[in-house]
């Protein structure tokens, strides 16, 4: 049996020895907005985006105008939310970015 993609992510991100995210984060007070994984100490999500080829909910008019209003919120509210596919997922283009994210941060702390 296949493994979940957003699994393989988060298997991903402990291989990498990244700080663990917290699953299903609640960024917004008011609505029941989440994250797939969140790291709130730097203010970084990343979110699984399913369904891209498949015309899955993230795909679909309703969804995809959802989705935006989601992450424009989020960065409203200061938050670095990287989208990710299946595809960038399985070829570790994700936990690439999501590290590279991470040290950029860390880098601005320490300035």
């Amino acid at each position: 049996m296949a493994k979940r993609i957003d699994q393989l992510l988060l298997d991903h991100i402990r291989d990498a020895g990244l700080p663990e995210p917290i699953p299903e984060f609640r960024f917004h007070t008011e609505r029941k907005w989440r994250f797939d994984y969140a790291w709130p100490g730097y203010k970084v999500a990343a979110e699984v985006e399913g369904g891209t080829w498949a015309h899955g909910r993230h795909t679909r008019g309703r969804g995809f105008e959802n989705d935006a209003r989601k992450y424009n919120q989020a960065a409203v509210h200061g938050w670095l939310v990287l989208r990710f596919t299946g595809d960038m997922i399985r070829k570790g283009e994700a936990v690439e970015t999501i590290s590279q994210a991470i040290k950029a941060l860390n880098v601005g702390e320490a300035a």
